[in-house]
């Protein structure tokens, strides 16, 4: 006896966007295989990580800043560093710009601030090859060590992308990679008093704080002194990224 089955036209409709769905998902967790990060403690050396603050009950603070395009920025925030006597934050550095402001490098350099490699090309290195990302790194570290004279050993990417490849290449290269915890977001050109608030209502002991000296940040110089006074205030102390992971428990990012 031969059974024959009758599907109706909705049941099927329903049948394809399930399967749709199911194979839309695998894809998806395909493609993202390499990019799914989740935050893990020093404890947990199993993969690459990326450093974005220090568990620390004490309250140290890293300032950091990127440069990669612009002229107008960087000397105005280097003048509050001064007058605050602030003599210790990171500049995360591209090389390019770096080659075009020899002038503003051996300042940073001479007044003891700091430089971390901010890679050569300003792009997102996830989407290079495994060689792509080593030249690119490469370049940078060759003219940032011929231009300070010191080999840096920190790298933030550009725009803070990276994956596992990207995480594994820096480190094979000799590098830490360092996000941060608490984003000014001065990048999007907000007002000083949001620069301010953005900080001030995340910062933490251990924190590593992310904010600009290219052209694109153009009120931090203003909100700059207000941070500064109000993190002395409570009672924090400005460190380079080095010392503040230097002998402590690094909180990371871990990409699985």
């Amino acid at each position: 006896m031969k059974f024959i089955y009758v599907v109706s036209a909705n049941r099927l409709k329903q049948i394809l966007i399930i399967a749709a769905a199911i194979l839309l998902t695998v894809g998806i967790g395909y493609v993202e295989r390499d990019t799914i990060s989740a935050f893990s403690s020093s404890g947990n050396k199993q993969g690459p990580q990326a450093i974005y603050k220090v568990d620390t009950k004490e309250k140290k603070i890293a300032l950091t800043f990127d440069i990669s395009w612009g002229e107008t920025r960087a000397l105005p925030i280097l003048d509050v560093l001064k007058e605050k006597n602030v003599s210790k934050a990171t500049f995360f550095l591209s090389s390019p710009w770096s080659q075009r402001h020899p002038e503003i490098v051996k300042r940073i350099k001479e007044t003891g601030l700091e430089i971390g490699s901010h890679g050569h090309k300003h792009d997102n290195y996830s989407k290079y090859t495994d060689e792509e990302i080593r030249s690119q790194i490469a370049k940078a570290d060759s003219i940032l060590t011929e231009m300070t004279g010191k080999k840096p050993t920190l790298i933030r990417m550009p725009n803070g992308d990276f994956d596992k490849r990207v995480l594994e290449i820096a480190n094979r290269m000799g590098y830490t990679v360092v996000q941060w915890d608490t984003d000014s977001k001065d990048w999007i050109e907000p007002k000083k008093d949001v620069i301010v608030q953005n900080v001030l209502s995340k910062a933490h002991p251990g924190d590593i704080i992310l904010m600009h000296a290219s052209d694109s940040a153009k009120e931090t110089h203003l909100a700059l002194p207000v941070i500064i006074d109000q993190l002395r205030k409570q009672g924090y102390e400005f460190v380079t990224v080095s010392e503040l992971i230097a002998g402590t428990s690094i909180q990371s990012k871990e990409v699985n």
